[in-house]
């Protein structure tokens, strides 16, 4: 595991701008500026769309340089080269809400992971349209917020949700196996800032049991995607994706638990990729800085 960055002192640098010339060299120029010391730069030019990528972890010798005099600093450079950015302390954890439904595998993960300190997160509150998982969150001290959903109380359980996401200043809603759709609106509202996760059967087969009808065709692989939300439903920019292969020796109940140890892999490395900042959505691809 990396050692933590240092509050205060290490902050990361994301950017997106039209290719030209020069770009690097202004980055570079304004962290001498103010003190500053790159620990990690990455950077991709797509040149298909001509658009130029960058994420720099960097640290600050001077302690007066805070994080408000930086994004002032850069404001100038941003303007002059028509850059896309965020500017962040690395220290920071984000500030993360879960969504679940009846299956817990991805959220017992997710809780594992934070406490050991392999994600860089801190979960505001779980929420659920079932009370599965209540006793879950109390033993992480987490608050749990049960909110069924029915066709005649989705609009308003959408509303209490966004309420909840404003109110605990959540900059991550992760749909860790959450068993309802969201509405176009919803997923506008949160768009950049939602993740979900999915079997990798789709399109092919949809419904309750897919990993039995994948048994009944004899998939060879099985696997996971994680993608943000979008309103075209399982199809929002990919973050990441894994597969394990199988054979025919595999049952039904097999496969569904080889299933649900990828989901919640993929899931995590999305999650923490995120909270890193190395995830750029490139239109509906994504730039991710591993």
């Amino acid at each position: 595991m990396s050692p933590r960055p240092q509050p205060g002192r290490e902050f990361v640098l994301t950017l997106s701008c039209p290719d030209q010339a020069g770009l690097v060299h202004a980055v570079t120029t304004f962290l001498v500026s103010h003190s500053g010391n790159i620990l990690e730069s990455q950077q991709f030019d797509d040149r298909l769309h001509d658009r130029f990528f960058m994420r720099v972890h960097f640290e600050v010798s001077d302690p007066s340089v805070s994080l408000e005099k930086l994004r002032a600093g850069f404001a100038p450079v941003a303007g002059t080269y028509r850059i896309i950015w965020q500017l962040h302390d690395a220290s920071t954890p984000t500030r993360t809400l879960i969504m679940v439904s009846r299956f817990g595998h991805c959220l017992n993960d997710l809780l594992f992971r934070r406490s050991t300190g392999a994600l860089n997160i801190e979960v505001a509150a779980i929420v659920s349209n079932h009370r599965d998982f209540e006793p879950l969150a109390r033993n992480y001290g987490i608050p749990f917020h049960h909110i069924p959903v029915t066709p005649p109380t989705k609009a308003e359980a959408e509303a209490r949700l966004m309420r909840l996401v404003h109110e605990l200043d959540v900059d991550l809603v992760v749909l860790a196996r959450y068993m309802q759709i969201l509405s176009d609106d919803l997923c506008k509202r949160l768009d950049g800032r939602a993740i979900n996760i999915h079997h990798s059967f789709l399109p092919s087969f949809k419904g309750a049991r897919p990993y039995v009808q994948a048994h009944e065709r004899g998939v060879k692989l099985v696997g996971a995607t994680a993608h943000y939300v979008t309103s075209d439903l399982d199809e929002g920019p990919i973050i990441e994706q894994d597969v394990v292969r199988v054979d025919h020796s595999r049952a039904p109940d097999e496969l569904v638990t080889i299933g649900r140890d990828v989901e919640a892999q993929v899931l995590a490395r999305a999650v923490e990729w995120h909270s890193e900042s190395r995830v750029l959505v490139n239109g509906n691809r994504t730039v991710v800085f591993r």
